[in-house]
């Protein structure tokens, strides 16, 4: 088989603190992200490969269920090169849907579960989709959503959770959670889906028995779109390839010192480069066993943990201060934890040490974003380090650069993040002057620019401690503040509006918008009303837990929004501000 062979980023400080069985970079096999589960399917046929709520899939038939679902999407009409869309919660269908969406040639468009109909509906058009999958839960949201595109879908696939569910499915929810039960168990109606025809997942591969065509794409072609935002508000597509994702998997394996045979938790949300990756990919390129959870609940984790001998668990810091605040936290089990990391927010060193002294276990933080699939910068095994990012992950060539003059900081210099590997992606879907203005030129290579500052020390540890772009990090969760304005000015109250980030305690940063009200309502409208009405029109974790009203915004000469000087008065009043009201976050990890 053709490989990619190693890159050979720069030698510098951080190669000393790389562990002794991780290398600096790996061969990657030109192939589709499909080869590893055929592999698996082929050496460990009756080996379980997921588990979910009690139910389990062996990789034999997990492949099974991926092809005859790739068949049936070849036999709607999709080919090489088409998007499709994934718009669901953590589900056993997520992980065949997204290995049949390989296996038929066509392009991943995961899309964040907790987006209404109007934001779905930027997804559909944006990547110029025509078939979907989506759980009964979602299905309307989709369906509305493509009704405010110009095409609409043609294909929506849908199923209920509890078609994942097992046999005896009572007994298995008997430990759930009340929510879990009201959500998971229930059989929901069907929307209408105006310009196409609905599937039932279920029936769709019997009904379409054709036989999937050869595997054609390789590690250039393109396997998904991941969407993030920007100072525009207009989320943009980031076009990642099977050879850098096949990188990162490979590379999980070393970094995490995963192997056959292992366990990891997944309940990060797969549709982020984070859970999709690091998690789901890393874990069949590992051949080790998918454990799989819908939604955060400390309970629920600490028991599958102990039941299915889970070794490995990537999360966000909120995760695990939620699980070892459990009161019962000592009558479970989690000695076969190995590895246990994450990002998104800082954690706390009380917590850190807390883990190190309960359990061992050393807490590995990192950084990363959808344009580098997920890890580009990480502490590693045996030397993390509280406060700091880490080293450049495996492959990566990380600096910082004087965002003004584009040259290479001095160490200890704050500067822009810049990034060049194999796992950063190629371009902006449709958008060449976007991905002109993300990269620069350097010694020859091209570098991604995050819009993330910090600097490097001397052992070349990052640490992170601003931002050139407008960014709100709530519970490890991207917010833009110019996505959610747009979106605010939808409300009939909003004469102009600010959105900013506001402390707090438990997601580290929330969203507030401080609000010109229209004269007609200057005196009627309330932060409670915007709340209630943000929360209906945009995704939970995006919607401002705090509403503020003025006079007037600052603007400058040209008539800009000075949005600084609002976030910089905030920082000043701190985390409570007269005429706000806040709202509780919803769970980590949830919607």
């Amino acid at each position: 088989m053709d490989v990619f062979p190693a890159a050979t980023p720069p030698p510098g400080p951080h190669d000393g603190f790389y562990p002794p069985d991780v290398p600096r970079d790996v061969d990657v096999p030109d192939r589709s992200v499909w080869g590893a589960l055929e592999a698996n399917a082929t050496a460990y046929p009756d080996e379980v490969a997921m588990h979910f709520l009690g139910r389990t899939w062996t990789w034999a038939r997990l492949r099974a269920e991926a092809e005859a679902m790739a068949g049936a999407l070849q036999s709607l009409g999709v080919t090489r090169g088409d998007r499709v869309l994934l718009y669901m919660q953590n589900a056993p269908q997520f992980v065949i849907a997204y290995h049949a969406i390989a296996r038929a040639d066509a392009i991943v468009v995961p899309a964040n579960p907790m987006y209404h109909a109007t934001e779905v509906a930027h997804y559909i058009q944006d990547a110029g989709a025509r078939v979907g999958f989506a759980s009964a839960d979602l299905a309307a949201d989709l369906a509305e959503g493509a009704d405010l595109t110009t095409e609409g879908l043609a294909h929506v696939v849908v199923f209920d959770p509890l078609e994942g569910m097992p046999d005896d499915v009572a007994a298995a929810a008997s430990d759930w959670p009340d929510a879990w039960r009201d959500w998971l168990l229930v059989r929901r109606e069907r929307p209408v889906l105006t310009r196409g025809e609905l599937h039932e997942w279920r029936d769709l591969a019997a009904l379409h028995a054709v036989p999937a065509g050869p595997v054609v794409s390789r590690g250039e072609d393109v396997v998904a779109i991941g969407y993030t935002s920007g100072t525009t508000g207009v989320a943009k597509g980031c076009m990642i390839k099977h050879r850098s994702v096949v990188h990162q998997a490979i590379c999980a394996e070393y970094w995490t010192d995963m192997h056959h045979g292992d366990a990891a938790l997944l309940v990060v949300p797969m549709f982020h480069t984070t859970g999709m990756v690091m998690g789901m990919l890393a874990c069949v390129q590992a051949a080790a066993k998918i454990v799989l959870l819908p939604r955060w609940d400390r309970q629920v984790a600490a028991r599958v943990i102990q039941s299915e001998q889970v070794t490995h668990w990537p999360n966000i810091p909120t995760m695990v201060i939620d699980l070892l605040s459990a009161p019962d936290l000592e009558d479970y089990d989690l000695s076969s934890l190995r590895y246990i990391g994450g990002g998104g927010v800082a954690m706390p060193a009380a917590i850190a040490t807390r883990l190190r002294e309960r359990f061992d276990l050393e807490y590995l933080e990192g950084y990363g974003l959808t344009e580098s699939a997920a890890a580009a910068i990480q502490n590693p095994r045996g030397g993390a380090r509280r406060g700091e990012l880490g080293i450049p992950f495996m492959g990566m060539d990380a600096r910082v650069l004087n965002p003004d003059t584009l040259t290479e900081a001095a160490v200890g210099e704050i500067g822009e993040f810049v990034l060049n590997g194999p796992q950063v992606f190629s371009e902006y879907w449709q958008r060449p002057e976007a991905t002109a203005e993300a990269f620069v030129e350097l010694d020859g290579k091209r570098f991604f620019r995050t819009g993330d500052l910090g600097s490097v020390d001397t052992d070349g540890y990052f640490t992170m401690t601003d931002r050139l772009k407008r960014m709100i990090n709530a519970s490890g969760f991207k917010v833009w503040p110019a996505e959610v304005e747009a979106l605010m000015y939808g409300h009939p109250a909003v004469q102009e509006v600010c959105v900013i980030s506001a402390h707090d305690p438990y997601r580290g940063e929330t969203v507030k918008a401080v609000i010109v009200p229209k004269p007609a309502h200057r005196h009627t409208v309330t932060p409670d009303e915007v709340v209630a009405w943000a929360k209906d029109h945009m995704a939970a974790f995006k919607y401002p837990r705090q509403v503020e009203f003025v006079d007037e915004l600052p603007h400058s000469a040209s008539g800009k929004l000075m949005w600084r000087l609002v976030q910089d008065a905030q920082d000043a009043k701190g985390a409570t501000t007269p005429g706000t009201s806040s709202v509780p976050p919803p769970p980590p990890a949830s919607s």
